[in-house]
C-alpha cells in the first residue's frame, strides 16, 4: 500500500468509486472495464470509463502476470489497442529489469563482508569484516 494509514482512518473515497466488470476471451486476453459511479451506485457521467487490459507471459520463471491501462473510450477501442498496450507494457518491464541488472552490476561487494553489507564471516580465512565495509556503489 502507498499510504500506509492507521486502521481507524482509512476512509473511502467516495469522488472516486468505479464499477468493475471483467472481459475476457478466455484465452489470453482479459479487460477490465472500471465504470465511474456516484455513491448512489448510478453511473457518473462526468467521469471516463477506463480500461485494464491484462494477460500472462510465460518466462523461464513461469508465467507472469502483466497489466497496463488501455486509453480508450469504448470496448471494441480497448479490445483493438489491447495488444499493443500489453506490448508497452513488456517493453516496459524488460527495459525495467535491464537497468536493475545494470545497477546491480556495477556494485562491488567488499572481501571479507556478507552480502547487504553486513560485517562477519566471508572474504579469506581469518578475515573479519570491519564495521565501516560493506557493498561500494559505483
Amino acid at each position: 500500500m502507498a499510504d500506509q494509514l492507521p486502521l481507524d482512518q482509512i476512509q473511502v473515497d467516495q469522488q472516486n468509486l468505479y464499477r468493475e466488470e471483467s472481459i475476457t476471451d478466455l484465452r489470453v486476453a482479459t479487460i477490465r472495464r472500471l465504470i465511474p459511479i456516484n455513491t448512489d451506485g448510478t453511473d457518473d457521467t462526468s467521469r471516463p470509463t477506463q480500461y485494464i487490459g491484462s494477460t500472462q507471459i510465460i518466462s523461464q520463471m513461469g508465467p507472469l502476470p502483466i497489466s497496463a491501462p488501455i486509453e480508450a473510450a469504448s470496448l471494441r477501442e480497448a479490445i483493438e489497442k489491447f495488444p499493443q498496450a500489453i506490448k508497452e507494457a513488456v517493453d516496459q518491464m524488460v527495459e525495467e529489469a535491464k537497468e536493475y541488472r545494470r545497477q546491480e552490476s556495477s556494485r562491488i561487494v567488499v572481501p571479507g563482508t556478507m552480502p547487504g553489507g553486513l560485517p562477519g564471516q566471508g572474504g579469506a580465512p581469518g578475515a573479519g569484516g570491519s564495521p565501516s565495509g560493506g557493498i561500494i556503489s559505483s
